[in-house]
């Protein structure tokens, strides 16, 4: 082995504590560099190969009833290349056990041996095969929740009529990887279902004998689904077409791109503060060492040893570090990821969901690494070997003496010697101190932000289902419902009040801009749906005119005062242009509010509901849930109590994950930053502190010069790191912020406290392990060590 190869082996070996710290720090932001890339990855291509093998439709298109000779001409549409009409409706259940009535969309499957679009994928089981044998397939997460087997029955209510469904089997449909309910936010798998059954008893149960109210449409590569949408449309309006729309808004598909958005979010902010960090913690190291090495470099230097060669030797110190940086990063990427994996399984419906960690990403991640080492020591490396052999050779000159900050203020006179002294030091090197405090202060930031996600959550919850819906339960009917409906809710047992409201599917143009969406009309101003923005501020439903979220308003091109084009989506599909009054900061999703009187008399549509919301008596909720059973107009019943818990449930099960995640990694930031800080002034004041202890100083005292820096540098690093994690989480927020989903800005103060109390803990931790070693100081050697 060549000399200057062992003088590297030996300066890794001893500086290996140090190393070993910086290695845990980068390999954090490498860790959730591959995390990210080979989750996004991994749903990439489940999506991609179920959404090809099950033949995902590009356009879908839902109608009032359509002729089954309709499918020629849709097909015949230009850059058309595949149709499949269905029949879909919705389904009210009696599931054994439940208290509440679930509720289910219940979709035909194409004749035998057609095999259609948006195929069905059989986990367990078979397809209906009878046409009188009332044989459905049930979704998998539905049947698991309720211990639904092939051979097991469940009662429904079909068209008005109860009818006994026999299973026999489970599945999936790449329609629905992302199971939510009609006005839902997120799965209640033991809730709400979807149900496949034969083309004929579909027909039969809903009166649709040749005909159709759902058609999937495929298209050939480069065309222009907005071209196929608008024929799409003008061939169903006789039929109470509702307006087709694309892929990207269909509700499912929605929500698979929007989780890929965040994970490329992830994938880039996240590691450049972890590799931001390490690459500053290496640079010390580094920076430390040549300093430590003057000499030696410049008597290699003049024994013949190139500058590249000596290069080389410190970049080989670098690569070892950040190479076993990359190891760990990768490996802890993808544990992580494989975790992360059973979350999402959770969420998405994918027939295979299994966590792959690409051998390209791995080499990526490696040389991400790698690419850190590099740059942190060529600052270094610039810096030394800038100076002359002759030079070098010579000890450093003594720093220059000047008063410090502390001192020209006068508040060092009131301060013990042993606190000025460190103070002198950490004001004598601005940089260092700089850098270690926004170290501590990035950890205490991360840890804010990652609770802050947890505190935004609870405060949602709290919003939503005790501010916003002032209801017990909402009852939904059929289509085409009138006013008697409202009145037969209201003469269940326990209803105390109830509310009607309508939903209108519109599509909504100014200018260039257009989106699909649903105007909500509301019967009351102040009823049991309050119109609140995101700071609880009420926001009153004009009597004419519509309320628009902000983040609609803003996609639209619009503000209050302006009017808008609103297409109907059914009926005679009449064109309004509202006056926009008002808009609203809401959290989730496209809305529009308008007065349900007003929207009415609009469509000519006096007496239409789609449903009440009702406060019903808690000790009368099963026999109104009986009554509710037995209504063949009611298709679905969401129970608030139910949502919510679900909702929570779901939180509690995620955020647990995450914030397991991001205390860990704090607490290497922290660690790793403090640390080396403290290694770096001991090996400089190595001499230092063993004259003092020479000239009379205690061990207490002389730990205390060493401690206390660290004490400093915390103390000013964690509040700085509050606010800091307050701006990353505002940041955050408004980052995150999607056209389905917007954060609430609210961190609770038990958040700062935590995280300021675990980077402390961790700093402590530290500061123990350094006075150790400042406790067991060899003062013989230490006075040896030249200047």
């Amino acid at each position: 082995m060549k000399t200057i190869r062992r003088k590297l082996v030996r300066d890794l070996w001893r500086m290996k504590e140090q190393a070993f710290a910086v290695s845990l720090v980068l390999a954090c932001g490498i860790a959730t560099f591959v995390m990210a890339l080979s989750m996004l990855d991994s749903m990439h291509r489940a999506a991609d190969t179920y959404y090809e093998r099950n033949r995902f439709a590009d356009v879908f298109a839902p109608a009032r009833r359509a002729p089954q000779s309709m499918a020629h001409r849709l097909e015949a549409i230009p850059g058309v290349s595949a149709v499949d009409t269905r029949i879909v409706d919705r389904v009210l259940l009696d599931v054994p056990g439940m208290r509440e009535p679930a509720s289910a969309a219940i979709v035909s499957l194409p004749p035998p041996g057609q095999r259609g679009l948006n195929v069905l994928h059989l986990i367990e089981g078979r397809l209906p095969e009878g046409q009188r044998d009332r044989e459905v397939v049930v979704s998998s997460r539905f049947a698991q929740a309720h211990g639904l087997r092939p051979g097991s029955t469940i009662r429904a209510v079909m068209g008005g009529r109860e009818q006994i469904l026999r299973v026999v089997g489970l599945g999936i449909s790449p329609e629905f990887v992302f199971l939510i309910p009609p006005g839902g936010i997120l799965p209640e798998h033991d809730r709400y279902a979807v149900f496949w059954m034969g083309r004929k008893e579909m027909e039969a149960a809903f009166d649709m004998e040749g005909g159709f109210n759902d058609a999937s449409l495929v298209l050939n590569a480069a065309t222009d689904d907005r071209i196929v949408i608008a024929a799409v449309d003008r061939l169903l309006a006789p039929f109470g077409g509702t307006g087709a729309y694309g892929r990207e808004d269909h509700p499912s598909h929605q929500i698979v791109e929007n989780e890929f958005e965040e994970l490329s979010g992830t994938a880039l902010i996240a590691p450049l503060i972890f590799l931001a960090v390490s690459a500053f913690l290496l640079n010390l190291i580094l920076g430390r060492l040549m300093a430590l090495q003057r000499e030696q470099i410049a008597a290699l230097r003049a024994l013949g040893y190139t500058a590249w060669e000596i290069a080389r030797h410190f970049l080989g110190f670098a690569l070892a570090i950040s190479l076993l940086a990359s190891v760990m990063g990768v490996l802890g990427g993808a544990v992580m990821g494989r975790g992360l994996t059973a979350m999402y399984a959770d969420f998405f419906d994918f027939p295979i969901f299994a966590y792959t960690l690409h051998p390209g990403l791995a080499v990526l991640g490696l040389a991400v690494g790698m690419g850190s080492g590099t740059l942190a020591v060529f600052f270094a490396l610039r810096r030394i070997m800038r100076v002359p052999p002759a030079e070098a050779l010579k000890p450093a000159a003594p720093m220059a003496y000047h008063r410090m900050l502390s001192e020209q203020v006068g508040v060092s006179r009131f301060l013990p010697t042993s606190m000025r002294m460190v103070l002198r030091y950490l004001e004598r090197r601005p940089a260092k101190t700089a850098m270690s405090v926004l170290g501590v202060a990035l950890a205490t930031a991360i840890l804010v932000v990652g609770r802050f996600t947890e505190d935004s959550m609870n405060y949602l919850v709290g919003f939503q289902f005790d501010r916003v819906q002032q209801r017990d339960v909402e009852v939904v009917f059929a289509a085409d419902t009138d006013a008697d409906a409202v009145r037969e809710v209201a003469a269940m047992p326990g209803v105390l009040s109830v509310e009607p409201y309508r939903t209108v599917a519109v599509r909504l143009r100014s200018g260039q801009h257009e989106r699909r969406v649903g105007i909500i009309g509301l019967a009351r101003r102040d009823g049991m749906h309050h119109l609140l923005d995101m700071d609880g501020n009420p926001v009153l439903l004009p009597e004419h005119g519509v309320v628009l979220s902000s983040q609609l308003a803003g996609a639209l091109g619009v503000r209050p005062g302006d009017r808008v084009n609103a297409e109907v989506l059914h009926g005679r599909r009449p064109i309004l242009e509202p006056t926009i009054s008002a808009t609203v900061d809401d959290f989730s999703g496209l809305a529009v509010y308008a007065s349900m009187d007003a929207l009415n008399r609009q469509l000519r549509e006096p007496s239409v509901v789609d449903g009440v919301y009702a406060r019903v008596d808690a000790a009368k909720l099963d026999t109104f849930y009986e009554d509710v059973r037995q209504t063949p107009r009611i298709v679905a019943v969401n129970a608030k109590s139910a949502t919510r818990q679900a909702f929570i449930d779901i939180l509690a099960q995620n955020l647990g994950l995450m914030r397991t995640f991001l205390i860990g990694f704090s607490i290497i930031i922290a660690v790793g930053v403090v640390y080396n800080a403290a290694r770096t002034s001991l090996s400089e004041r190595g001499r230092d502190l063993a004259t003092l202890r020479v000239l009379g100083f205690t061990k207490a005292e002389v730990v205390w010069l060493q401690v206390g820096e660290l004490a400093i540098v915390t103390l000013v690093g964690v509040p700085l790191g509050l606010v800091l994690g307050y701006a990353l989480a505002r940041l955050t927020a408004w980052g995150s912020a999607t056209e389905l989903f917007r954060m609430p800005f609210v961190i609770e103060a038990a958040t700062f406290a935590l995280s300021a109390i675990i980077v402390l803990a961790a700093s402590i931790v530290t500061a123990l392990a350094i006075a150790r070693r400042v406790r067991r100081l060899d003062l013989l050697a230490a006075l040896k060590a030249r200047e």
